[in-house]
C-alpha cells in the first residue's frame, strides 16, 4: 500500500513541497518514484527534523542580545551617522517597494540625496522623500518620548502619502478589500472606535515590548484605517514605542523579488502579509514559553 505526496503531507502535517524534498533527499524509507510521482509506503514514518532547535525563549534571547548591544555603547559620532544613513536608505527602499515603488536601492539613495532618476515616476520620488520625512518625524517623537495617539498616526500618514492630497492623514471613507487576503477590513464607520480600542489596549498592555508591538501591528493591519500605505505606516508606528531599542517585523521580511514590484504583485503580497500576521498572532501568547523553531519539516 502506498500513499501520495498530498496524503503524506496531510498525515505528517507538512507541505507537499517539503514531502517531495524529503523523498528526493532519500529521507523517506521505502519510497520509490514512478514517472513524476512519488510512491510513499503507507506505513512510512515522518523523518526526524534535523534542523537546529533553540532551547532558549525567543524573548529571553532578544533581551540577552539587547544587553550585549548596550555594552558596546556609546557609538562614535561617525559610526552613528553611518549606521543611521544606511538604515534610512534600506528602510525607505524596502517599505516603499512592497507598496509598488519602482526605485532600486541605489536610486532610493540618490533621491534621498536630492537627485532625480530618469524615466522614473514623480510619485516614486515623492514616496521616498515622504518616507524619509516621516522617519525623521518619528525619531523626534522618540527623543521627546511622545506617547502614541491617533493624532500622531495621522501625522505620520500625512507625511508618507505625499502623492494623494485628499487621502493624506485621514481615515478612509469607503469600504476596501485586501487583494490576496480572506480578511475584510472594518467598515469606515467602525474605524474610529476600533482605533480608540486598539490604542487603549496598547497603553494598558503589560506584555513584553516585542509581543506588545507585534499585537499592535497585527490589529492595525486588520483595521486598515487608511486608503493606502498601511505596510509603511505599520512599520513606522513601531518606532515611537521602541523605548528599549527593539526592532520587529522588518518590512523586507515579506519583500517580493526584484522585477516583481508592481502594484498588483505588491498588493497581493500585502494581503498575504496580513494572513501571515494573523497566523503569527495565534502564537503570541506562547512567545515567552520557549521556542523550538519551526514545527514542520
Amino acid at each position: 500500500m502506498y500513499m501520495t505526496v498530498k496524503q503524506a503531507a496531510e498525515k505528517w502535517g507538512i507541505s507537499d513541497r517539503r514531502v517531495r524534498i524529503l523523498c528526493a533527499e532519500g529521507k523517506v524509507s521505502g519510497v520509490t518514484r514512478e514517472g513524476r510521482s512519488w510512491m510513499i509506503p503507507a506505513d512510512a514514518r515522518k523523518p526526524e527534523d534535523g534542523r537546529f532547535k533553540a532551547t532558549e525563549s525567543v524573548l529571553t534571547a532578544i533581551d540577552r542580545k539587547k544587553r550585549e548591544m548596550d555594552t558596546r555603547r556609546p557609538l562614535t559620532e561617525g559610526e552613528l551617522e553611518r549606521l543611521t544613513e544606511e538604515f534610512i536608505v534600506e528602510y525607505t527602499y524596502n517599505s516603499n517597494a512592497i507598496e509598488g515603488n519602482t526605485l532600486t536601492l541605489r536610486e532610493t539613495d540618490m533621491v534621498l540625496r536630492g537627485l532625480t532618476i530618469d524615466r522614473k515616476p514623480l510619485k516614486d520620488h515623492m514616496e521616498a522623500v515622504g518616507h524619509k520625512e516621516a522617519f525623521d518625524f518619528v525619531r523626534d517623537l522618540v527623543k521627546e518620548q511622545v506617547p502614541l495617539s491617533e493624532s500622531i498616526i495621522k501625522q505620520i500618514h500625512y507625511l508618507v502619502l505625499a502623492d494623494k492630497r485628499e487621502d493624506r492623514g485621514v481615515y478612509r471613507r469607503v469600504p476596501v478589500r485586501i487583494m490576496g487576503a480572506k480578511h475584510e477590513p472594518v467598515q469606515p464607520y467602525l474605524i474610529q472606535p476600533k482605533m480608540e480600542q486598539l490604542l487603549e489596549a496598547y497603553r494598558n498592555s503589560a506584555e513584553h515590548i516585542i509581543t506588545r508591538l507585534a499585537r499592535f501591528h497585527i490589529e492595525f493591519e486588520g483595521i486598515h484605517p487608511f486608503i493606502d500605505a498601511h505596510v509603511i505606516i505599520g512599520t513606522r508606528l513601531e518606532k515611537p514605542s521602541k523605548i528599549n531599542g527593539f526592532a520587529l517585523l522588518s518590512p523586507n521580511f515579506f519583500m517580493p523579488e526584484r522585477g516583481e514590484r508592481n502594484h498588483h504583485t505588491s498588493t497581493y503580497i500585502a494581503g498575504q502579509q496580513y494572513e501571515s500576521l494573523i497566523a503569527i498572532k495565534a502564537t503570541i501568547p506562547s512567545f515567552g514559553d520557549g521556542f523550538e523553531g519551526p514545527k514542520s519539516l
